[in-house]
């Protein structure tokens, strides 16, 4: 279950995807340590963003949130700092939650294997081993999932009397009621008591997309299925339905301003522009028409684009009578070569491997799937490769470059968004 937040690593800077990764990895193992092995399969896109909103109100100098993980085949077999804590406990408790509940719906309505009878009894069983565990674990952090079950309870019961006509917002609301609680304890979690109510308006909202997302993305295939469809059954055109996740996603922007947070630059990312992304990939772009944008240049002159171009990408500068700087940890200047295959100025290129090093080397990374899940060395030369599901997955249009945006200069700086983080490093954010 990827979930409707899916940010490319192509439009987030090296800490954002890196502080991303630590928030899934920790995410999956808090579901391994706390529910076992089965229950990584619940690990998704945005049942994390819990545990991101709980270290983005933590103290900046707070180190406890995050350990040093083992080696896994999906990070390339190294070691990573992943996230810990109440945050990730109760990111694994949620999702676990919504997992179970997603299951038993399948169940229910015979979706797929779920419509034979072995199936649907082993699913139902673990379903009810999942709701024990993600509320015993849940209780720990304070959060009780009687919430979300009975928002679930509620739904059904909603779609089952809901008359022909009637608003889509009323069957949205108990997906709207359990990501508020959700969003809302982090700030109890947090110990910012005063983030309670807009973290729970912004929750409210981000479960409203989700589910007009999920409804507006199925429907065509739910009609073929003869399946219940909340769009078709109030008979919500697909424009109103892109209009309630224009305004949620504004809404959420809205929140945000109200949220006092240490660190904002990867909740911006996610919840106000890979939220307005989501929704283009379902609904398609906003109709308005891309004007030229302006930028001031160093030397005081404006430079005008045409309409989209990147006025924002500055050309390379190269300064012949200044030479990099070597040595490990030295700042490293616009004009020199860096990415996939260029070594950090001031160290040796690594040494190649012989065939019969590399071949072993090759073999070892293709059995645990790391020449296709992940970043990855080369096994013959050493040098930084992507993995080729990244390749061949990404869906940002911008190829194997680093987008900037209106507000972000190539250097990944804010200056005047409304994401209120000027100076942040909030990796290319489109505001």
């Amino acid at each position: 279950m990827f979930g409707i937040i899916r940010p490319c690593r192509h439009r987030l800077s090296e800490r954002l995807q890196a502080s991303w990764m630590a928030h899934l990895c920790g995410l999956c193992l808090a579901l391994r340590d706390d529910h076992g092995q089965l229950a990584r399969t619940a690990t998704n896109y945005d049942g994390l963003i819990i545990s991101v909103l709980v270290e983005a109100q933590s103290a900046k100098d707070d180190t406890s949130g995050r350990r040093t993980a083992g080696p896994c085949p999906l990070r390339g077999m190294r070691t990573a700092s992943v996230a810990k804590g109440e945050g990730a406990r109760l990111a694994a408790a949620v999702s676990l939650t919504l997992a179970s509940v997603k299951i038993r719906d399948h169940v229910e309505d015979g979706d797929g294997v779920f419509a034979r009878r072995p199936v649907a009894a082993g699913a139902r069983a673990v379903t009810r081993l999942w709701d024990r565990r993600s509320a015993g674990s849940a209780s720990v952090v304070g959060f009780d999932t009687a919430v979300l079950l009975d928002a679930a309870a509620r739904q059904g019961e909603l779609e089952r009397g809901l008359e022909p006509g009637g608003s889509v917002l009323l069957v949205t609301e108990p997906t709207e009621s359990a990501t508020s609680a959700a969003f809302a304890h982090t700030a109890a979690l947090s110990g910012r008591p005063g983030n309670a109510a807009p973290l729970a308006e912004a929750g409210r909202l981000f479960g409203r997309l989700a589910h007009l997302l999920d409804a507006a993305e199925d429907q065509a295939e739910d009609a073929a299925a003869g399946a219940w469809n909340p769009l078709t059954a109030t008979g919500t055109d697909r424009a109103e339905a892109e209009r309630l996740c224009r305004d949620a996603v504004h809404g959420i922007r809205l929140a945000l301003r109200e949220v006092e947070l240490t660190d904002r630059a990867l909740v911006h990312v996610l919840l106000a522009h890979e939220t307005e992304r989501a929704v283009e990939r379902v609904f398609g772009p906003a109709a308005h028409t891309a004007t030229c944008k302006t930028r001031t240049a160093p030397d005081g002159d404006t430079a005008t684009a045409p309409a989209g171009s990147n006025p924002y990408q500055s050309p390379p500068r190269h300064d012949p009578n200044q030479a990099p700087p070597a040595g490990p940890g030295a700042p490293v200047p616009p004009w020199v070569p860096q990415g996939p295959g260029f070594s950090p100025p001031g160290t040796p290129p690594p040494h190649r491997r012989n065939l019969l090093a590399g071949c072993a080397v090759w073999a070892l990374m293709a059995c645990s799937c790391q020449l296709m899940c992940c970043d990855h060395n080369d096994p013959f030369s050493r040098e930084h490769r992507p993995g080729w599901c990244a390749r061949q997955n990404c869906d940002c249009g911008c190829g194997d470059c680093f987008q900037c945006c209106q507000c972000c200069g190539d250097d990944g700086c804010c200056d005047g968004c409304d994401c209120g983080c000027d100076g942040c490093d909030c990796g290319g954010c489109n505001c």
